[in-house]
């Protein structure tokens, strides 16, 4: 595993993006937004992704949160994997009692991707770039 990312999910993002920026300093990078993408249509104006830089071990993901509020938390925990094998296996032992919420996938920006929450309410991101 290479590291463990925070990724926030709130309403009106931009402001608590803004906050955050203010109260941690740092810098916004890889801002994006749903505009545009056809997943997405009816969801115009929200950000999809949003980096909160505060340093370089210290990055916050933030974005909007899509769909009715659950009563789960808004925190999930993003997974940067080393291996094509070590997400498969993460996956698969995540969801066998847990909630799938993104099938394991090849997604359009490039990397292999799932969402899983865990039987005790932990949400796993589990990414791998493939480089």
């Amino acid at each position: 595993m290479k590291r463990i990312v925070p990724n926030i999910s709130v309403e009106n993002c931009k402001e608590v993006l803004d906050y955050y920026k203010e109260v941690f300093g740092g810098e916004i990078k890889n801002l994006q937004m749903t505009d545009g993408k056809e997943m997405f249509k009816g969801q115009e104006g929200k950000i999809l992704h949003a980096e909160l830089h505060i340093n370089a071990d210290c990055i916050l993901y933030l974005n909007d949160t899509f769909g009715p509020k659950t009563e789960s938390s808004n925190i999930s925990i993003i997974l940067q994997l080393d291996s094509e094998d070590e997400i498969n296996q993460l996956y698969t032992t995540l969801k066998l009692k847990g909630t799938v919420t993104f099938e394991l996938q090849k997604t359009f920006w490039g990397s292999y991707h799932a969402v899983v929450t865990d039987c005790y309410g932990t949400t796993w991101s589990m990414d791998y770039a493939g480089r």
